[in-house]
């Protein structure tokens, strides 16, 4: 496949974002978004899931989707390291109702700041070192609880019933297996998303770097 050139001779910031599912990282991100606008793409390693046409629909909600092995890294880092290049990437598209990639791509160019977020994203060592800054959202546990049955039932169509046997059979065992020991190679560990002394002293960063940039 042919990746367009889109931007030469520019640095790009590379910002992973990790932390728990409901811990408050895509409200972090979406305030980043905010703030710098245009200057700022986020990519989200949720759509890299790989998948699950060729599973039966019936079979599908079985499966561990909180483990590294359900997502495609290899993916995440070809188009990480092609966006470093100047290229352009198609990201895919995961639909969570159904557990399938969505036939439609998204266009994503290069950027002065890239973010991408996804609660196994500093797990893997190639892709973690693909990242400038690592920033891992902390939150407790009833918490990220409570997000994540608000967004499955808001944003995923699914029942609570299904949602608590998910939580306790894989959910929060894969947390503690994969996700929580992550935080030890976090640059900087915030408490929640909604953290305006920490978003502050984020942005400032960011601010500094864009000035450094020009």
């Amino acid at each position: 496949m042919q990746h367009a050139v889109y931007i030469c001779n520019m640095k790009t910031l590379f910002v992973g974002v990790a932390g728990g599912t409901g811990s408050g990282k895509s409200t972090f991100t979406q305030n980043l978004k905010q703030q710098f606008g245009d200057t700022i793409t986020v990519i989200l390693y949720d759509n890299y899931y790989k998948d699950q046409s060729a599973v039966p629909p019936e079979d599908r909600d079985k499966i561990n989707y909180d483990c590294p092995d359900a997502l495609d890294t290899d993916l995440l880092i070809e188009h990480i390291h092609l966006l470093k290049e100047g290229k352009c990437i198609q990201c895919p598209v995961y639909d969570f109702t159904t557990h399938t990639r969505k036939a439609e791509t998204i266009e994503v160019r290069p950027n002065k700041i890239v973010v991408i977020e996804g609660i196994l994203a500093f797990h893997e060592k190639e892709l973690r070192d693909t990242f400038d800054l690592k920033i891992y959202v902390d939150s407790d546990a009833d918490e990220r609880i409570l997000r994540r049955i608000m967004r499955d039932i808001q944003d995923r169509g699914r029942q609570i019933g299904d949602i608590a046997l998910q939580y306790i059979t894989t959910v929060k065992p894969m947390h503690l297996l994969y996700v929580e020991p992550t935080k030890a190679y976090a640059d900087i560990i915030i408490r929640g998303g909604l953290n305006p002394t920490a978003l502050d002293v984020i942005q400032a960063k960011l601010k500094f770097y864009l000035d450094s940039q020009e």
